[in-house]
């Protein structure tokens, strides 16, 4: 049976045993949905009996506990979409199509015509002037306008439980800044980090969604503090034990500029049961974005002039990204090696088809002794005062693709892999299926190319900044790999892409098996 696009989910058991409860309720769920599942709690409620009514949830704390159990829980389910709905009376972004209870029988039993008539009292739409109902938590302080900030990167359960907790602290308005900009400049992996404006329509999606009767207020935030060190109308801000000290920052800026200082309510972080050994323990963006690593990001770009056969991947990336072990470690998994490198290198040899065309642009002054191209002169020519479109891009690049036939042929190889550090540059996408790219950090990255090539940081930094970015190639590429970590990360990352790879491959239509 196919996933329904969206279910409801409805808890009656006791909020107490919420964490005990949690993971078979969502296991059980998550095969049955493939979109947002909505999780009502009703602690008591009888199904069975007269047509039910929201009920009043339990004391915060309690409330605030299966909170985090149930996101943690949701967490063992990759693409699992948990929204626990903190107030009723509205209509849902995507109306359950699905109806489930940890309890129930058939269609027509007690328990399910129950959840009919629940679902349509407390998420129908609400008669023209009456306002959306809300759960009260007397137990909970409450200040009439909450401040929150974070990256909001690809929103998982811990981000969940901490707009959760926001949701029942504001009475009024809630304040969401989202970092972007200079703010994600350290962040790992940030070239996969999504759009601002995709990550503030998620957001505002799921706020609506399990809490409407609040105002939702979503800002860029271009530095640490945002509108939270200058709104006088604020009292509280949320805060995790990661990002205590940031709201300890925001007060003391607050203080400056004469404004009292903020209520800094925490909550508990989320542990991760799937982390690896290069990822955090808690549940957290960047772990999210290393396990896109070596996976499809967008389909493959259609090729008709292309021949199936080979299927050809064109691997590029910037200096000191690890490209070249990224290629070797394909080799070894059965890929066919075409080094578009050594091919340029080739190109620019005495009598070779760029050889006196590259002599012409950079003059005598590139030459050794014994005639040959001196590659470090010329680098430091390229990179450091000619545009690499200008020099190397518009020189070599075209002498090695007017003479591909001389190329070496990948007889009996189902995967080709062109090894090439300017294949966007020279657009040389039109002549592959797909599209890899190896990033590391800026950086990192300095740090490689001084202790390969004996430069110093500025002529390191020089280099990376006249060629296209890791930005500029992950918007160009279908997968994307990072070599930061040890050897053993960077192997796993290549064999899940090439297994991935083989899967697409063997699905493809006509494709002979392998």
């Amino acid at each position: 049976m196919a996933p329904f696009p969206s279910g409801l989910l409805v808890l009656t058991a006791p909020l107490g045993s919420v964490p005990g409860r949690a993971a078979a309720a969502l296991a059980a769920a998550a095969g049955l949905v493939a979109g947002p599942l909505y999780v009502h709690l009703q602690p008591g409620l009888l199904l069975g009996g007269s047509a039910p009514l929201p009920a009043a949830p339990p004391p915060a704390p309690v409330l605030l506990r299966a909170l985090a159990a149930l996101y943690s829980a949701a967490a063992a389910h990759r693409g699992l979409d948990v929204r626990v709905l903190l107030g009723h009376g509205h209509r849902l972004a995507e109306p359950p199509r699905v109806l489930l209870a940890d309890g129930g029988g058939g269609d027509e039993d007690p328990v399910s015509f129950g959840l009919r008539q629940l679902a349509a009292a407390a998420y129908g739409c609400p008669p023209p002037g009456c306002p959306p109902c809300c759960w009260a938590t007397p137990t909970l302080p409450a200040y009439p306008d909450v401040v929150v900030g974070g990256t909001f990167d690809r929103l998982h359960g811990a981000h969940r439980l901490l707009l959760s907790a926001c949701c029942l602290l504001a009475r009024r308005r809630l304040l969401v800044g989202v970092a972007d900009g200079e703010l994600l400049r350290h962040k790992v992996l940030k070239e996969l980090i999504e759009p601002y404006e995709l990550r503030a329509a998620k957001l505002r999606e799921f706020l609506a969604d399990v809490q409407p009767a609040v105002l939702y207020d979503i800002v860029p935030l271009a530095d640490p503090y945002g509108p939270a060190a200058t709104d006088p109308e604020l009292s509280c801000i949320v805060v995790s034990e990661e990002t205590r000290k940031g709201g300890e920052a925001v007060n003391k800026k607050r203080l400056e500029n004469g404004l009292a200082a903020l209520e800094l309510f925490e909550i508990q972080l989320i542990k991760d049961p799937e982390h690896s050994r290069n990822e955090e323990e808690k549940i957290s963006s960047s772990s999210l974005r290393q396990r896109l690593l070596g996976t499809l990001l967008r389909p493959p770009r259609e090729a008709p002039t292309l021949p199936p056969r080979p299927y050809v991947i064109g691997l590029t990336g910037g200096t000191g990204s690890g490209k070249t072990s990224i290629a070797r470690l394909l080799g070894q998994l059965g890929a066919f090696l075409i080094d578009a490198d050594k091919l340029g290198h080739a190109a620019y040899l005495p009598g070779g088809p760029a050889y006196e065309r590259v002599l012409a642009a950079f003059g005598a002054e590139i030459l050794s002794e014994d005639g040959t191209i001196n590659r470090k002169v010329l680098g430091a020519k390229v990179f450091g005062n000619q545009p690499p479109k200008a020099a190397r891009g518009a020189l070599v690049v075209p002498c090695v693709a007017r003479n591909n036939e001389r190329w070496p042929r990948p007889a009996g190889k189902a995967v080709c892999v062109l090894d090439a550090a300017v294949l966007l540059e020279a657009g040389w996408q039109e002549m592959v299926h797909e599209v890899w790219t190896a990033v590391i950090p800026e950086e990192e990255a300095v740090k490689r190319i001084m202790d390969r090539d004996g430069l110093s940081e500025g002529a390191a930094h020089s280099r990376l900044r006249s060629q296209m970015s890791n930005s500029q190639r992950v918007e160009q590429s279908q997968v994307v790999l990072c070599t930061l970590w040890e050897p053993e990360i960077t192997r796993k990352q290549v064999e899940k892409a090439w297994a991935l790879l083989q899967q697409r491959l063997s699905h493809a239509p006509g494709s002979p098996s392998r």
